[in-house]
């Protein structure tokens, strides 16, 4: 297997695959800040508080980060793709 450096931006458009897939990660991300959140409001130790917090933010954090993904008008990237593609 070839080493692929990173792609720097995400696709301009989502397919149907991509969409599932965002949309399971953003169930476990937000899993993940619940459970996090949860833990954080039930433990007594504040450095033990602080750290669950902190996972929590990241998590949060990244469920963000994949709706930003969402919020494009995909059926008009579509559509000026296909029209590079005729041109």
């Amino acid at each position: 297997m070839q080493n692929q450096p990173p792609i720097p931006n995400p696709p301009q458009a989502i397919t149907t695959k991509d969409l599932q897939y965002l949309k399971d990660a953003m169930s476990w991300e937000l899993l993940a800040f619940k459970k996090f959140h949860f833990l954080a409001q039930h433990v007594q130790n504040q450095d033990i508080k602080q750290a669950l917090d902190e996972a929590g933010r990241m998590h949060q954090d990244h469920y963000n980060r994949l709706l930003s993904h969402l919020q494009v008008d995909n059926n008009a990237v579509m559509s000026s793709l296909q029209n590079q593609q005729m041109h």
